[in-house]
């Protein structure tokens, strides 16, 4: 008999199927980036992090919020710091050299996005970790009292850090997803944790945090009324695959061949075989056309 050699996460096929053209936004970590690209290059359309990269998911919850609200960002929820101007709400990549310029790259974005999310036909949401970064309005520093998604490198005086608590984070969610049900009927939400480990807080620290995102999940999953699916690309890196080749040189990153075998295994839970077929001979054209030369001969 011969011996397996690795334990099989099961990724099971999720209540709906994708067809090229549906509509798709990408919320989070860094799995929601890399599960977007290949999306779109399969033939979907895409709209990943309108936001820039979010880790926790009191950010990614409030970024929902203003897309379904169409609420725009103010000046007050802006912070100057080196030389640019920064949102609370956003990764650093929309930081701009004036305040208006921020605003005007942050809220152009929202409303692309939002129009993108009353037409998707998924969700996808990758939490990376439960410990959030507030800051309190001091009337210096800053205007604005919260959870931050991103510190742009201010000072550690400015935050208290802390990690949420599953009923909080369930607390957070539920009502969230009734709203988002009641924007787009149509819509279909996804959860995923992200494999990347955040090892500041130790290996225990980590596992603590991933804990308290995999339970709050579940208890969503569990709540009557909420349509929403979980798929394992935790498991799967961490319990399947489960080995130091899979992961980058950092050793904490995944590496493009898991990220790859996770998006297979994404694709296998949410697609046909012909579906798939067809996105694959997709990706294959778009990544032709992205090497062919500008000139010839």
């Amino acid at each position: 008999m011969t011996p397996t050699l690795y334990t099989t996460v099961e990724a099971a096929s999720l209540p709906f199927r994708l067809e090229p053209g549906d509509g798709v936004v990408s919320l989070g970590s860094c799995f929601a980036d890399e599960l977007a690209s290949r999306l779109l290059d399969g033939g979907f359309s895409v709209e990943a992090n309108p936001f820039g990269t979010l880790y926790n998911p009191a950010s990614v919850a409030s970024a929902l919020e203003r897309l379904v609200e169409g609420r725009p960002l103010a000046a007050a929820d802006l912070v100057e710091h080196g030389g640019l101007w920064h949102s609370w709400h956003h990764h650093g990549s929309f930081s701009r050299p004036t305040a208006d310029e921020c605003l005007e790259a942050c809220n152009s974005r929202l409303a692309q996005a939002r129009a993108a999310l009353a037409s998707a036909r998924l969700l996808v949401l990758t939490f990376g970790t439960a410990w959030v970064f507030e800051t309190v309005a001091d009337g210096t520093t800053t205007s604005y009292s919260g959870v931050v998604a991103n510190c742009h490198k201010l000072p550690p005086s400015v935050f208290t850090r802390r990690r949420m608590q599953v009923a909080e984070v369930v607390g957070l969610w539920q009502p969230l997803l009734l709203r988002l049900a009641a924007f787009n009927p149509a819509l279909e939400v996804v959860f995923t944790v992200s494999p990347i480990r955040h090892m500041a807080d130790g290996a225990h620290g980590n596992q603590l945090s991933k804990a308290t995102l995999l339970l709050a999940v579940d208890g969503l999953l569990r709540q009557a009324g909420l349509k929403a699916h979980y798929f394992p690309a935790y498991e799967i890196v961490l319990d399947e695959l489960r080995d130091y080749r899979f992961y980058a040189a950092d050793m904490t990153h995944p590496s493009q061949l898991a990220a790859d075998i996770v998006c297979d295994r994404f694709e296998q839970a949410t697609m046909s075989p012909s579906t798939r077929q067809l996105v694959h001979n997709n990706r294959k054209q778009s990544l032709r056309q992205r090497h062919m030369p500008l000139r010839r001969g």
